[in-house]
């Protein structure tokens, strides 16, 4: 057994590399994790105060703080009986660690507010008196969509986003210190705003995880209006007649994208794994041999969670099928050409499974308003 002169050495030592932004305080084997993000547009017709004391998830992740005029701001109205929700929720259950998420696709402000240390300190200290006040929240998730490239047209960004976002990253963890968790959303999609994507070209990945608690990879989002196809949201392997490009289709799935961040430095007891909650619909130009799979599309849609994709199933005309290597269902229409890429509680257990196999941290799901009443989805990820 380590002295106690030893031990207490020891544990200044990892106090003072988190407070230096060069380690995380970590347990030697940490409890898996099983994320939520939680939207506040949700608060009307699935408020916080309604999940259950019981409930599986160990990290709620409320979505989203935004940044103006180089601050954390807080949009929603309904922040205030969220906050106190929230506190309840942790009052009932005491493991439970709550996050405010910054940012999110279409909210900019992060490649001016990061662009200095003077910026950062600013934006650091609105976060901190915004949120870390009363206990609400246990840590900051960043989610700066994207530096360099990749994102919304309309946002700023710059060559040096990428060295900046490691920059925030330190701050905020010099600033919250080693009770605090500082986490982030990073993609897996291969294709965004600019075309084929890659996450190494805007993240400082290796050094991000030497400095984050963990990463939510967002392994969904893989099939968007981006892609040239309809496709699946989510497939979990590389599948051969997928017409994108052999070198972005192989790390555009699930085991792929993880195999690409770990490749790039990212273990796997850093990563948390993603599963979407929502669905995603294409309006295919032609009846193909593969029911609207991989046909061209003239628009895409969304399908805003699960109870509508069971209406969907519900109604005339729809089809379910599945696919053995994507290990996805999908629904088709074919009087109306319609495709939707979606996520059932037998798919996603096999990404749970998958996790827990791989040896990462847990899986996250985005968005907890998307389940059904019966919280199937979140029941199937966490089992």
């Amino acid at each position: 057994m380590m002295s106690l002169f030893r031990k207490g050495f020891a544990l200044t030592l990892t106090a003072l590399a988190v407070a230096a932004g060069t380690t995380t305080p970590a347990e030697a084997t940490p409890p898996k994790i099983v994320g939520a993000y939680y939207g506040n547009w949700f608060s009307g017709s699935k408020p916080i105060s309604q999940i259950p004391s019981n409930t599986p998830i160990t990290h709620l992740f409320y979505a989203f703080s935004t940044i103006e005029n180089g601050k954390c701001t807080m949009p929603a109205e309904t922040a205030q009986k969220d906050f106190a929700d929230i506190r309840d929720l942790k009052h009932r259950k005491p493991s439970l660690k709550a996050l405010i998420s910054l940012g999110g696709w279409g909210a900019g402000g992060f490649s001016d507010a990061a662009l200095t240390e003077s910026t950062r300190s600013t934006l650091i200290s609105s976060c901190k008196a915004l949120f870390f006040q009363d206990g609400t929240f246990d840590g900051i998730d960043i989610d700066w969509e994207f530096p360099v490239y990749g994102g919304p047209t309309e946002i700023t960004d710059r060559p040096e986003d990428k060295r900046n976002m490691t920059l925030l990253t330190k701050d905020f963890r010099k600033a919250l210190g080693p009770r605090k968790l500082v986490t982030a959303a990073l993609p897996a999609g291969r294709l965004q705003t600019d075309g084929p994507y890659d996450p190494a070209k805007s993240f400082e990945l290796r050094e991000l995880a030497r400095t984050m608690d963990f990463i939510n990879v967002m392994t969904y989002d893989l099939g968007t209006g981006f892609s040239p196809v309809a496709t699946f949201n989510a497939g979990f392997r590389e599948v051969a007649n997928d017409p994108m490009p052999r070198e972005d289709r192989k790390w555009n799935n699930v085991v792929g994208a993880i195999n690409y961040y770990e490749r790039h430095g990212v273990p796997a007891r850093k990563m948390v794994l993603g599963v979407p909650f929502y669905g995603r619909g294409f309006n295919v130009k032609a009846e193909g041999p593969q029911h609207g799979l991989y046909q061209a599309y003239d628009s895409a849609f969304w399908v805003d969670g699960y109870d509508e994709v069971n209406a969907l199933k519900a109604a005339p005309g729809w089809k379910e099928y599945w696919h053995p290597v994507a290990q996805s269902p999908w629904l088709y229409n074919a009087a109306e050409k319609k495709f939707v890429s979606f996520e059932n509680p037998r798919s996603i257990k096999l990404r749970a499974d998958y996790a827990r196999a791989r040896g990462l941290l847990g899986t996250f799901m985005w968005e907890l308003g998307h389940d059904d009443a019966q919280h199937s989805l979140l029941k199937a990820m966490s089992r």
